[in-house]
């Protein structure tokens, strides 16, 4: 596991400015640097070192040394890679699984991706082409940002590193912003600066001579396959856990587990008993109010299997404390709360162990969100299109006009019924809705954005869907937009701060591929949602993990919010510094203070606003380019 960061160029590139970059994503890589640098291309690298830690160092060359590679990430099929090309005559210089980059780009150029099962982002640049090819994962584990300027082009795993350079504008991306407040995330391409971009999951960037063209190369399909009985389903879903969790146990360094209580992390957890000769060393973040806490189910797991269990309760004074260092290591808004336990918890299993396996993905892939099932209830009372229209409006009055939580819950129900089943969706997934927006939004903030539907980053989707079924098209749509957007990003930025790798077996892509093609009737159940899953778990984990409703990873906002963050809250948002940016009418922003207790969708559009008012304080306005010489990982302590 790395950080990576470049700069191409028809002319010389400046390869300071290339280490400074690689000096601001230190915590990725705190075990060593290398650079590449020629007339064109100036690479940089900081190395997390997992395989080969003595002798796996970047970047890496082909023989003849004019293609090099720069690489954040896992190879798992590395092994049976390396003897295929040594069978075809390439040399190895190290053991890493970077180093088969090379020479599969050297046979395959950019098809080299199709060869690979893992997780990574890299850089491989061909000094005689004077190309560089850019590849993110199928799903998006693994970050990377890119500029383009002219007849250059800079890339990085980390926005701030790209900010650093005083060359480029930090202009806000209004349409960014106008997507964050919906989904709590900035999706891909965009980021929150308006001349900076996401490389999608799934998709490779070539640059060569000052042109640029992204393709992608992977997506999710979800059109039906034959399969057998849903027993011989189950058993099948547990081999493959078992294969994909097996190879993402290969590490020289320490390793251990997030456990959580749930079925994901769970299944995990017993597929790594199932494999290791030791003690599977796990760990639990919990909280002292008993609605979100979940230690008694991971212990109960952690019993079962003998593991050397670690927990961490979170206080609220605890959130607030650790807050500006969670926001400015994710240098863009990101309002998914779960990001400080889950920030917790890698620096709680840091203190042990440099690797983590954990269970995201599982619900993608087998159907365990809530939402789900209450989609297909909703759809089973779709009200005549006729009515549609009187419903919208008399929901919508119902929800912006009511003062209790209760009618606005009745408004939204109503608004529900009246939608097509894409729309729908797209409704649940969002925070802000579009009317919430509007009335938000000060004219000016309001005509940059005319015309965008954040909407249909969702809708699109869902049309376009191979599946035969909501259920599966449901699932399809949170593969492309929340997984890689929210889900994804949490995981990547909160372990990486500490310099932890985490891996994840649910997102197998071969796993994930067969389980896509399933019927969505297996996954979802009338009301029951992982219904395969659970079936094939059942052999290995307690009859009380397998029955109890679906927990998420909760925390105590509206609690947060009303006590420890409240003067945070009020002083950020209403003071002469926010209020000047002119993109929210204060009035709007005051009322939601006062009444965000009033229910959950408050509390939530609340906690998107301060997330981007400290972004906006702790990373837009502040100076990335005096990078200390050696960059550390977050500093806590949670034992």
């Amino acid at each position: 596991m790395c950080g990576v960061a470049g700069i191409v160029s028809t002319s010389p590139p400046d390869p300071e400015r290339v280490r400074v970059m690689c000096r601001l994503i230190a915590h990725r890589g705190p075990d060593g640097e290398g650079f590449h640098t020629d007339a064109h291309a100036a690479l940089g690298m900081r190395r997390l070192a997992i395989i080969d830690v003595a002798g796996g160092d970047q970047p890496v060359y082909n023989e003849d040394g004019t293609v090099a590679a720069v690489f954040n990430g896992e190879i798992y099929n590395f092994a049976e890679l390396r003897e295929r090309l040594i069978g075809c005559g390439h040399r190895f210089t190290t053991n890493s699984d970077t180093e088969v980059l090379v020479h599969l780009y050297e046979d395959h150029g950019e098809d080299l991706v199709g060869h690979l099962r893992g997780m990574f982002a890299f850089a491989i640049w061909d000094a005689a082409r004077r190309r560089l090819l850019l590849a993110r994962d199928r799903v998006g584990k693994k970050p990377l940002y890119y500029r383009q300027a002219g007849a250059s082009l800079a890339f990085a795993s980390e926005l701030k590193a790209l900010v650093a350079d005083p060359a480029v504008p930090r202009e806000l991306d209004p349409v960014a912003l106008h997507h964050y407040l919906t989904y709590q995330y900035v999706p891909a391409p965009w980021s929150i600066y308006r001349s900076i971009r996401k490389l999608p999951p799934g998709h490779l960037l070539v640059w060569q001579d000052g042109e640029v063209r992204l393709r992608r190369y992977w997506k999710l399909d979800f059109t039906p396959q034959q399969v057998g009985c849903e027993r011989e389903a189950a058993e099948q879903a547990r081999e493959l856990l078992l294969d994909a969790t097996r190879v993402r146990m290969v590490s020289e360094r320490p390793l251990g587990a997030f456990l959580s209580g749930g079925i994901d992390s769970s299944a995990v957890v017993a597929a790594m008993a199932r494999v290791s000769d030791q003690p599977v060393k796990t760990f639990c973040i919990g909280f002292d109010d008993q609605r979100y806490d979940e230690r008694s189910y991971a212990a109960t797991v952690a019993r079962r299997y003998g593991t050397d269990h670690h927990e961490f309760v979170v206080a609220g004074s605890s959130a607030l404390e650790i807050l500006p260092t969670v926001t400015r290591h994710f240098d863009e808004p990101f309002a998914d709360s779960s990001a400080i336990p889950s920030f917790f918890v890698a620096q709680l299993s840091r203190e042990h162990v440099t690797v983590v396996l954990n269970g995201d993905g599982g619900d993608e892939s087998f159907g365990g969100y809530r939402r789900y099932a209450y989609m297909k209830r909703v759809g089973r009372m779709q009200a005549p299109y006729r009515l549609h229209g009187a419903l919208n409006r008399l929901g919508s009055a119902l929800v912006e006009g009511s003062t209790t939580p209760r009618l606005r819950r009745v408004g939204r129900g109503l608004r529900l019924l009246g939608d097509t089943p894409q729309h729908r969706y797209a409704t649940l997934m969002s925070y802000f809705t579009r009317e919430a927006k509007d009335a938000l939004y000060t004219d000016a903030m309001r005509e940059q954005v005319a015309g965008v539907n954040s909407y249909e980053l969702v809708t699109e989707m869902f049309d376009t869907s191979r599946a035969d079924e909501d259920v599966n098209r449901l699932m399809d749509v949170d593969v492309n937009t929340y997984l890689p957007g929210d889900l994804l990003v949490k995981v990547d930025i909160t372990t990486m701060a500490h310099s932890l790798e985490a891996r994840s077996p649910f997102l197998d892509h071969h796993l994930m591929e067969w389980a896509a093609g399933l019927p969505g009737r297996w996954k979802v159940d009338g009301q029951v949602t992982k219904a395969l899953l659970k079936k094939a778990m059942t052999p290995w984990l307690p009859s009380e993990l397998i029955t109890r409703p679906k927990a998420g990873f909760g925390v105590p906002l509206a609690d947060w919010l009303r006590c420890e963050l409240r003067p945070l809250a009020f002083d950020l948002l209403t003071d002469h510094t926010a209020r000047s940016r002119g993109l929210f009418r204060p009035d709007v922003v005051r009322q939601l203070l006062q009444d965000h207790d009033e229910g959950r969708d408050r509390s939530l559009q609340l906690w998107s606003l301060l997330q981007f008012e400290l972004w906006h304080r702790t990373c837009a306005e502040q100076s990335w380019d005096t990078a200390p010489a050696t960059a550390q990982p977050a500093q806590g302590h949670c034992g």
